[in-house]
């Protein structure tokens, strides 16, 4: 168990409104740990930052959990399909996190940043993207879904994490002619495998600080049963507005982890 030192009380404060904020984010359209993880990080700068992605699955596989089931009680989720990707995510996120130690960062960090402004630009251009379903789904948009959402993006949620909600909200709505709602719902589904895989490979490392976990899980569990619940009230243009606002903001933290930091 890494040895955390004589933490202040206004780290802990941070790290839990922190926390609390992630769970609000990741329960509308996912991106916490564009917040969690840089507090994690600067918390505890003399740590690998393997332990910052083991206690964030930890934190956030609560609050994720909550989300989902306060929508599949109220948004139209398609839990079969929603179980089935969420399976496959989950052993994709394993391999993602298997391989976590020794990933360069700075080269995946360019590819990301422009997926994801071709993401905003989409959303921009498209002001209909992901304000009603679009129609019938086919087998081909399925199995599209199954390879981009469960073994892709589980992969790199394992691999990296940030942003990995917000990817899996746009591939539904994309692939799978969703609104922006109910692809949030199926979102938090999924997510909950990916944390769950991703957190079984980080905790037999040994790298979660399991000493703070519980703490901040309450607090991501707390912001993500408000954010769930603001999603279903407000709907798909409320989502749409806070999708672009954490894409922006992703892309500008990449930014400058990638030149700046």
């Amino acid at each position: 168990m890494a040895d955390l030192g004589d933490i202040a009380l206004t780290t802990v404060v941070l790290l839990c409104v922190a926390a609390a904020l992630a769970g609000w984010v990741d329960a509308v359209v996912g991106g916490g740990g564009l917040l969690q993880l840089p507090a994690l990080l600067i918390a505890f700068p003399h740590l690998p930052p393997a332990y910052a992605l083991g206690t964030n699955k930890a934190v956030a596989v609560v609050g994720t959990g909550a989300a989902a089931v306060t929508y599949a009680r109220k948004a139209p989720v398609d839990v079969r399909l929603a179980a089935r990707l969420g399976v496959l995510a989950a052993l994709s996120s394993v391999g993602g996190a298997f391989f976590a130690a020794g990933v360069n960062s700075a080269v995946l960090r360019p590819l990301i940043m422009v997926l994801l402004l071709a993401v905003a630009a989409f959303v921009v251009l498209k002001p209909r993207f992901g304000t009603a379903p679009s129609g019938p789904v086919t087998r081909r948009r399925v199995l599209a879904a199954m390879l981009v959402a469960g073994v892709g993006i589980g992969f790199y949620d394992g691999l990296l994490g940030p942003g990995t909600g917000t990817f899996l909200v746009i591939a539904f709505v994309a692939l799978l002619n969703m609104d922006m709602v109910t692809s949030s719902a199926t979102a938090k589904v999924v997510n909950v495998g990916t944390n769950l895989g991703a957190l079984a490979m980080f905790g037999a490392q040994g790298t979660v600080l399991w000493q703070l976990a519980p703490l901040l899980a309450l607090f991501n569990l707390g912001g993500a049963a408000l954010g769930a619940r603001m999603a279903l009230r407000r709907g798909s243009g409320f989502v749409r507005v806070v999708l672009l606002t954490v894409v922006v903001a992703l892309v500008t933290k990449l930014a400058y982890d990638q030149w700046w930091a």
